[in-house]
């Protein structure tokens, strides 16, 4: 690259920030160049050789390859380094610890790997680190001695072991980040360990740490202990931490009931997540009117009794998760005066009755996501309701939204998941994405026909209403369900014929009508004709392809086709599957990679460039799908 007219021996600074560049570079023969800033374009190949009088060189989101080369350590001024984002592959130059003056190193995001230089102990200014997201195999650094480090990320590595407890307060005084997730450290943090640090993120989740909770620190903000052998109760002396915005403690094996004093902490908690453990009694009624939850999950857990009223004190809550629990009551309609509520899951709890909504109620505003499915819900299917949900209604996503429903906060974001049914399967998504739009009334004994006005809900992505005892025809009007991505109305008393309108669902990848009193010839329109048997078995008055039933006229009766429901073939137009992580089954592990869905038909640029930025982080997260993602940044 050259840049006329500009001399060798005066530019010192050189900002290239986020533009289209691609290709190599030569850097060295620009004398007094200081201050180098490359981040986001498509420079290729070996990294530079940069000039002796560098102090600022940030090269991440880029397509640099190779070793990082030795030459690096020649750049005594260097104070800030970011290579985060390339493939960078090989181990970090054992002379790291001769650039005594660097104080940020960013190699995250790259395929480095073996071992940390020990020389880095040199590094006696150093504050931040981050080397998430490689390949390193070490012990945890007790050696570092980084008498300035403030924020330490190992995440999502190899680093092993226990870790010396007595060398880590020594080592890091004034450590104010740890993220330590998705490694493989064993071991127990001794109950108050944290207590007299300054710790404002702690995530120690997705290792194999055990015993008791270790309490946060008085002044930890962010705190998540998820997926790792944790066991007891829930210490009152959690509540200590008045400065907690988010708890996640999911996915342990914690015992007894929630603490009441959480009821202190419900002004500034903004997510509590205690999923998949072992925890009982009756959700207390332990929420203020000044609330600013936004997060709520206590799915998979023994959790009895009725739905708690004050939860309508939460104003802000945008995520409601109380599935697999044992909680016996009616359609919570109170709800739906929930300004923000995006993701309502209540499956296989005890509720019953009526889904009794009152014609002209204005509720669920911005409901995407309602799985209400394996309860014992009856009567007719909620026509009023679904005529309240206006976030389903549009197909459009705004420029200005995330792609991810994630929750930001000071140095992290939290990323939300959640369980559905998807394509026939109990999927956990460990990110959920903002315009995935899906109704779930499976499994209840809702009666009676389906509602036409469920074909204004334009947004669909997944609409399961199986196992229930709905009666009458399909209705054409699911036709104009552009795009839905997966339909199941098996198991049910519906009859008539199959509407051609369904053939128009050009995004259709699975389709179950089985065990059902459907009649006459399957249509051969369109998408219709792609799908296998098993999509149509059941129905012992349909027939014609790919049944092996004949319909009155044809010549000879079909081949029988193969007994895969879902169709690999064609149904590419809607979407191009992109294995960002794997799914799983709750309860049961299924070995099977659930591909994020990249919806590229029709989805506006901005969307599509987001997902690609994010698929190059896909080979690390497929080898550790270890629950939720988190993000933490520097300076």
């Amino acid at each position: 690259m050259w840049f006329w007219g500009i001399s060798h021996d005066t530019l010192e600074i050189l900002d290239l920030f986020s533009n289209l560049l691609e290709g190599g570079m030569q850097l060295f023969h620009w004398k007094k160049l200081s201050n180098i800033y490359l981040e986001d374009n498509s420079f290729q190949g070996p990294l530079p050789i940069l000039p002796l009088s560098t102090v600022d060189f940030y090269a991440s989101d880029n397509g640099f390859t190779g070793e990082i080369p030795s030459s690096i350590c020649q750049l005594s001024s260097l104070q800030h380094l970011s290579l985060s984002n390339n493939t960078f592959s090989g181990n970090m130059p054992s002379c790291f610890g001769n650039i005594t003056n660097l104080s940020y190193l960013d190699l995250s995001s790259n395929k480095l790997q073996g071992p940390l230089p020990r020389s880095l102990v040199k590094c006696v200014n150093l504050s931040t680190l981050v080397l998430g997201h490689n390949e390193f195999n070490d012990i945890f650094p007790h050696w570092l001695e980084a008498p300035k480090l403030y924020n330490l990320d190992l995440q999502s590595n190899k680093f092993y072991g226990r870790i010396n407890l007595t060398l880590f307060g020594l080592s890091f005084p004034t450590l104010e980040l740890l993220v330590i997730s998705n490694n493989n450290f064993i071991g127990q943090w001794p109950t108050i360990f944290f207590s007299n640090t300054s710790l404002a993120v702690i995530d120690l989740s997705n290792n194999k740490f055990e015993g008791p909770i270790p309490l946060p620190s008085p002044s930890t903000s962010y705190y998540s202990i998820a997926s790792n052998k944790i066991t007891g109760k829930i210490p009152s002396l959690i509540c200590n931490a008045t400065e907690l915005h988010i708890i996640d403690l999911s996915n342990n094996s914690l015992i007894g009931s929630l603490p009441r004093c959480l009821t202190n902490l419900s002004t500034n908690i903004s997510v509590l997540n205690l999923r998949m453990n072992y925890l009982e009694g009756t959700i207390p009624q332990f929420f203020s009117s000044k609330s600013g939850l936004m997060t709520l999950d206590l799915s998979q857990n023994r959790f009895e009794g009725t739905l708690p009223r004050s939860l309508v004190k939460c104003r802000y809550l945008e995520v409601l998760d109380l599935s697999h629990n044992q909680i016996e009551d009616t359609f919570p309609r109170w709800l739906g005066t929930f300004p923000e509520l995006k993701v309502l899951v209540l499956r296989s709890n005890n509720l019953k009755g009526l889904l009794d909504i009152p014609r002209g109620a204005h509720l669920f505003p911005k409901l995407h996501i309602l799985d209400l499915s394996n309860n014992n819900f009856s009567g007719p299917l909620p026509t009023n309701l679904i005529m309240n949900l206006k976030g389903m209604m549009t197909s459009e996503s705004g420029q200005d939204e995330s792609l991810y429903m994630t929750r930001s906060f000071g140095r992290g974001i939290y990323e939300n998941s959640v369980t559905v049914m998807m394509k026939g399967l109990e999927v956990e998504l460990v990110r959920i994405l903002t315009f995935l739009t899906i109704v779930d009334l499976s499994c209840n004994s809702f009666q009676g026909n389906i509602p036409e006005v469920i074909g204004h809900l334009h947004s669909l992505v997944g609409l399961n209403l199986s196992h229930n005892h709905l009666t009458g025809s399909i209705p054409p009007t699911l036709g104009n369900l552009t795009n839905l991505g997966w339909l199941d109305l098996s198991s049910n008393k519906l009859s008539g014929v199959i509407p051609r309108k369904l053939g128009d669902l050009a995004s259709l990848g699975y389709l179950n009508l089985s065990k059902n009193q459907l009649t006459g010839r399957i249509p051969q329109d369109k998408q219709l004709s792609t799908f296998s048997s098993d999509s149509f078995s059941g129905n012992p008055y349909l027939c014609g392809t790919p049944l092996p039933k004949a319909c009155p006229g044809d010549a000879q009766p079909p081949p029988p086709s193969s007994s895969s429901t879902f169709n690999y073939k064609g149904h590419e137009s809607w979407f191009k599957q992109k294995t960002v992580w794997i799914g799983y089954a709750s309860g049961i592990v299924i070995g099977i990679s659930i591909a994020y869905i990249a919806f590229e038909t029709g989805r506006p640029k901005w969307l599509m460039q987001s997902v690609r930025m994010l698929e190059r982080r896909a080979a690390e997260w497929t080898e550790k799908p270890k629950g939720k993602a988190i993000k933490l940044y520097g300076q």
